[in-house]
């Protein structure tokens, strides 16, 4: 008695998974992620103690970003003697985000783009010289390293 009960078990089980097959177009069921992407566009040369306007062009899907969830820049001196706060930037329409800021020193200098749309964050970064280069920015461009201040912070 107990095995054909087991038996009956193992057969209603069998008809229960047979019966969940995979439809042909479950690939359309998923969201399908766009990739933000993002220009960092800096000015060709930065002299301390001026204003400077650095921007960011964002773009998904082949189209500029309106409106993003967030875009701040964080910026930071390549030695460690200065690290700037992460800012907001401000929008200037056509998917164009924009911070002003005036570099006290001269040196090698380092901005991160921290941005969000419809679900997809980056964080793109690049290099640029404020002024003139000290000896050891220098060597440190001519090896093509580059350091990045950790930042515990998280403010997304």
């Amino acid at each position: 008695m107990k095995k054909n009960r087991c038996i009956f078990l193992i057969f209603i089980f069998i008809i229960l998974l047979s019966a969940c097959s995979l439809e042909k177009d479950v690939t359309t069921l998923y969201k399908e992620e766009t990739p933000l992407e993002s220009e960092i566009i800096i000015p060709e040369s930065f002299s301390a103690n001026t204003q400077e306007t650095i921007k960011a062009v964002l773009t998904q899907g082949g189209k500029t970003v309106v409106g993003a969830d967030f875009v701040h820049f964080e910026i930071w001196k390549q030695d460690g003697s200065l690290k700037y706060s992460m800012e907001q930037a401000e929008e200037e329409g056509n998917g164009t985000y924009s911070l002003r800021k005036n570099f006290d020193s001269d040196g090698l200098y380092y901005i991160k783009v921290h941005a969000s749309n419809d679900g997809s964050i980056i964080m793109p970064q690049k290099q640029f010289i404020v002024g003139k280069l000290s000896e050891s920015d220098l060597k440190i461009l001519q090896k093509g390293m580059h350091k990045q201040e950790e930042s515990p912070e998280h403010h997304h």
